[in-house]
């Protein structure tokens, strides 16, 4: 633009960044001696933001602004603020004097008007997710830019290559949030079958700003170790299938289904177990059912087991979109004695001593079979001696006759036909050596 017989230099429209400095041209061709250098921002009044004299002053009536260090009249604004967006008017005074040196210089005054416009990069990016079986509802939703982001989708592979996903069957929204804009898009996607992760990426763009936000959300399957696809009369399908007992517990791979047990997988009769599930970097969070045998499944990442009995294998299923596992968890009781509590068992009121010193059932059992042995044989030896000659082993002392009552006679069961025996027999000796003959 020619003023007179200067030439001033400037944009009419200026773009700057919030937060970063803001540049507004207003430059002389050719440079002339400065009188007097005005900025103005043009509103309902022009509002004073710079003001120069050479021969006094130098002031910034907005403490931001300050001449560049380009050239002498140009303006800089740092740090810049969404309020700076507007018309400013650039106001410059030269002497002049047309060339003729003999004439006094003359004041000319020039003016150029130019806009700045400021560019906000997106605040705040959020992704949202519902999940229908393999199918994928995602929303993707920058917040608080000006003017609006652009919104794009890709996907990485497991190898890290980084693709547009295209045919999107998608939707978008702008809205305007005061002087900025909220944009949101959603989109519609399937998942691969057999896909155990799957990164997707909601791109952000912002060209105005130089400015692009990735928020990723990485879909990985629930996964178990040594797994073998059987078929589980519960699913319709084949699953993937392994016991706790094939996992090593050191790879630390995410998705891998880990199993715990309070107090543990082996404990005594009669303690209550709680099973506890977890999958660290599986999502979305699977949902979790147990069972036992043909019982109903319970829901939930925790099961609780009351006073176990017997060795047991429980079964928990961890599935969520990208698939679904099934783990076998065993539970082991660690002694069969049942009854043993510290040194004596309880029942009710009544306290039993353990006599046994350790022995287990089939020695106890041996024990006690060989004694009745013994006593049969050692019975028998005295019937033997005591019919063979019955004045040889309970011969007759030299004292009065006296009866004997056989229900006075102590005894044990076992011993009571043995000494009616015994008793018979010596009582008939007697009489056959003190009665006479008829």
């Amino acid at each position: 633009t020619l003023i007179g017989t200067v030439d001033l230099k400037y944009d009419d429209v200026s773009y700057a960044t919030v937060h970063q400095s803001a540049f507004l041209r207003c430059g002389m061709m050719p440079v002339q001696p400065i009188k007097e250098l005005w900025w103005f921002k043009i509103g309902a009044s022009e509002e004073r933001v710079y003001y120069y004299d050479p021969t006094s002053v130098d002031a910034a009536l907005m403490k931001r602004a300050r001449r560049s260090n380009r050239d002498n009249t140009s303006l800089e604004i740092y740090p810049t603020q969404l309020s700076d967006e507007g018309e400013y008017k650039c106001r410059i005074v030269v002497w002049d004097n047309t060339g003729n040196s003999t004439e006094p210089s003359v004041p000319i005054s020039k003016e150029a008007r130019m806009m700045l416009k400021v560019n906000v990069p997106p605040e705040k990016v959020e992704i949202t997710h519902l999940t229908s079986g393999r199918n994928l509802s995602l929303r993707c939703k920058s917040e608080g830019a000006k003017p609006p982001a652009d919104i794009l989708w890709t996907k990485t592979s497991p190898d890290g290559v980084e693709t547009e996903i295209p045919d999107l069957a998608k939707t978008r929204e702008i809205e305007p949030a005061g002087e900025l804009y909220d944009t949101a898009e959603q989109i519609f996607y399937q998942l691969e079958e057999n896909e155990m992760i799957a990164k997707i990426s909601c791109v952000v763009r912002h060209h105005n700003t130089n400015t692009t936000i990735y928020k990723n959300i990485t879909f990985v399957s629930p996964a178990i170790q040594n797994a073998l696809k059987v078929t589980i009369q519960r699913f319709a399908e084949p699953v993937l299938y392994s016991s706790i007992e094939n996992q090593d517990g050191r790879d630390n791979k995410a998705g891998l289904v880990k199993i715990s047990a309070d107090p543990g997988f082996k404990v005594p009769y009669n303690t209550s177990v709680t099973l506890k599930a977890a999958a660290p970097g599986v999502f979305p969070e699977p949902r979790y059912l147990w069972w036992v045998g043909d019982q109903t499944g319970i829901a939930g990442r925790e099961l609780h087991i009351d006073n176990l009995e017997e060795d047991k294998s429980y079964y928990v299923l961890a599935e969520n979109p990208l698939g679904r596992v099934v783990l076998e968890v065993p539970v082991h009781i660690t002694t069969s004695d049942y009854s043993q509590w510290n040194d004596s068992s309880r029942d009710g009121d009544v306290i039993v001593d353990d006599t046994t010193g350790g022995l287990d059932t089939g020695a106890i059992i041996g024990i006690v079979i060989g004694a009745l042995i013994a006593v049969f044989f050692i019975g028998f030896a005295v019937w033997y001696w005591t019919i063979r000659d019955g004045t040889q082993v309970f011969s007759p002392k030299k004292e009065k006759p006296h009866t004997i009552d056989e229900e006075t006679i102590p005894f044990r069961s076992t011993d009571k036909p043995l000494l009616r025996t015994i008793s018979t027999q010596t009582l008939e000796g007697r009489r056959s050596r003190r009665e006479p003959s008829i």
